[in-house]
């Protein structure tokens, strides 16, 4: 059962670069072509979807990235996610009447931490310098580009909160959302984006645009100060893995939810799932379990972890998964999926790029729900993102707001080597989805041998709560199934489709040095290589 996207798998030597947006890949290969490594051709790629898609991601969002040093032999992670700023503060929001983290506004805000991000990862392992990455997304910027399908339907729906207030057009055309075919232009955007070229990360940070984004925020009522964004930084983190099967899968350490996808795999290694079969209702039906109970992990414990304390290893533990598989009945589903004891001791965008010499980067950037805040900063093109909004409001919670701290992340790049050798660099980003569609694609070419195109075309589910959305195709007599073993479903088509996940897939051939892609069928990109 899949999703019927008519792609081959894309097959290079010298270069590839998947994403959500024909454009944005060409721009990651431009790189490529130019001599660059897989890092410049991230980087790039990243940029121009700030600009081609914008409600998803951009330079007033965040970013993670998985890199591997073909030369090493090495994973290595960078945390670009940002802070609350200084004067954030529970007791104002609660006084105020909120009882949970604003969704979108001023509230929703935090330090973006793109532009550092960007800088950073280029500097430690890129070859070109910022200005010349960003060239291809000054260019889309300044000279237009035709908007595509999925994105043109994202965008549709967000006239009102863009129309909020008068520098949301902006990021309209004639005051409304462009339609699929018209031409874009963001000459405010490119602005911002020169100005980075010219100044590296210190002209977003400091000086005129960071006076711009504080003073815009702080009209709002909003916390944010140039101070905190002088203040802010990037990190780089030890990378956390698993083994599934033989296959060691990487992700990035929280404040990231990526711990969810490993937890789910390690549950899902006790079940013999290629002997349940592709697509079958025991197979959906242990890996939704599967993910219940990581997702219940993870919204207990996950946090900042130089802040609050995660239980990183506990978590990614083999003997805590075999404890939480214990709970999984085969024949039914849970009422609920409660969280593990464990002590403590106290709309997204995904780009795959791998360069001929087979080193990887695996970079997500975001400004979380579709067009962040809601809030542009007025004559830079910056979309505030909303990441603020996945704090807790429960002051004991180990992810309570609190002054310098991040954010519980949905964002998460993956990698997955075997024996040492990288095999796969991958993402499926949207939100609560990315762990899921992490773990439906290690399923689908561990247990079933898949190529990446089929991976990522075979029907998702996605759990939300303990309501699971399935895709249009499943067969009626597997939906009936898994309703008659309690599963609430929630049947998705058409458009809508977009909600279930954009991934991107490079396969590695050890020997060979063959790269076999994947793009998501359900979004507007593809892979290109060279």
């Amino acid at each position: 059962m899949f999703f019927d996207s008519r792609r081959s798998a894309v097959l290079a030597k010298n270069g590839m670069v998947a994403t959500s947006q024909p454009l944005a890949a060409q721009a990651g290969l431009q790189m490529l072509m130019q001599g660059g490594n897989a890092v410049d051709g991230a980087v790039a790629a990243a940029a121009a979807l700030n600009v081609v898609e914008p409600e998803s991601t951009g330079v007033g969002g965040d970013m993670f990235a998985l890199i591997w040093n073909d030369r090493e032999k090495q994973v290595r992670a960078l945390n670009g996610s940002g802070r609350a700023p200084a004067a954030a503060s529970i007791d104002q929001l609660r006084a105020a009447g909120h009882t949970r983290m604003p969704g979108e506004g001023v509230f929703s805000v935090s330090i973006p931490g793109t532009v550092h991000g960007w800088e950073t990862i280029l500097a430690a392992h890129g070859s070109m310098p910022l200005a010349e990455v960003l060239k291809p997304a000054i260019g889309y910027a300044e000279e237009g580009f035709p908007v595509s399908d999925f994105i043109a339907y994202q965008w549709s729906g967000q006239q009102a909160r863009l129309s909020a207030f008068p520098s949301g057009q902006e990021m309209l055309l004639n005051g409304r959302p462009p339609r699929q075919g018209e031409v874009m232009r963001l000459p405010t955007l490119a602005r911002t984006l020169r100005a980075v070229a010219e100044g590296g990360s210190a002209a977003f940070y400091q000086g005129e645009i960071a006076g711009r984004i504080a003073a815009f925020v702080q009209e709002q009522g909003g916390w944010i100060t140039p101070g905190d964004l002088a203040a802010h930084t990037s990190d780089w983190d030890e990378p956390i893995a698993t083994d599934y099967r033989g296959v060691t899968c990487w992700e990035c350490p929280p404040n990231g939810q990526g711990i969810a996808a490993l937890e789910a795999l390690n549950i899902a290694e006790g079940f013999d799932i290629a002997g349940m079969g592709a697509q079958t209702v025991d197979t959906y039906h242990h890996l939704i379990e599967a993910m219940r109970l990581s997702f219940a992990d993870a919204h207990r414990y996950v946090a900042d972890p130089r802040i609050a304390q995660v239980p990183i290893a506990e978590l990614t533990a083999k003997g805590y998964a075999a404890q939480r598989r214990e709970l999984i009945d085969p024949a039914k589903a849970m009422p609920y999926a409660p969280f593990g004891e464990v002590s403590v001791g106290g709309d997204t965008v995904y780009i795959s790029c791998v360069d001929g010499q087979g080193n990887a980067c695996s970079f997500i950037n975001s400004i979380y729900i579709n067009f962040g805040s809601g809030l542009v900063v007025p004559d830079t093109g910056i979309v505030l993102q909303n990441r603020a909004a996945l704090f807790s409001l429960e002051a004991d919670h180990p992810n309570a707001l609190a002054p310098g701290k991040r954010p519980y992340h949905t964002i998460i790049p993956a990698l997955a080597t075997v024996d040492g050798e990288l095999y796969l660099c991958y993402g499926v980003m949207g939100g609560f989805m990315q762990p899921q569609g992490h773990l439906q694609v290690i399923c689908n070419m561990v247990d079933f041998g898949m190529e990446p195109q089929q991976a990522l075309n075979a029907l998702r589910f996605q759990v939300i709560g303990d309501t699971t959305l399935v895709e249009e195709g499943l067969p009626p007599a597997v939906m009936g199934e898994l309703q008659s073993r309690g599963h609430q479903l929630n049947l998705v088509s058409g458009h809508a489709r977009v909600g279930m996940g954009g991934g991107q897939v490079i396969r590695r051939h050890p020997e060979s040095g063959v790269l076999w892609a994947g793009s998501e069928p359900r979004k507007d990109g593809c892979a290109v290589g060279f």
